[in-house]
């Protein structure tokens, strides 16, 4: 259940998944902070015809973010993200 984190990966950015995110007051750099250190993948889920991760992060500030990201070929598109709840921290300090 655990698709491939390379360091290195590229990301799909539109005007589409940046105002989802200005809308939970999470920036694009955050996002991408948390998806390259070391999430933890909670579940997958089938929407709109794709596969995507629903994932807890942590950004180089130490900002816990909840996250949703999908792979498109080469490329990391991050749906959503938001600050994490009172008890997915409490899932992501048990690890």
């Amino acid at each position: 259940m655990h698709p491939e984190h390379p360091p290195a990966a590229l990301f799909h950015w539109d005007d589409a998944n940046r105002r989802h995110l200005a809308r939970h007051v999470v920036s694009s750099q955050e996002a991408e902070q948390c998806y390259r250190n070391d999430p933890l993948i909670l579940e997958e889920q089938f929407i709109d015809g794709e596969l995507r991760y629903l994932a807890l992060g942590e950004t180089g500030a130490g900002r816990r973010l909840a996250f949703v990201f999908t792979t498109r070929g080469a490329r990391v598109r991050i749906v959503t993200a938001y600050a994490m709840t009172p008890r997915q921290q409490e899932i992501y300090e048990e690890g």
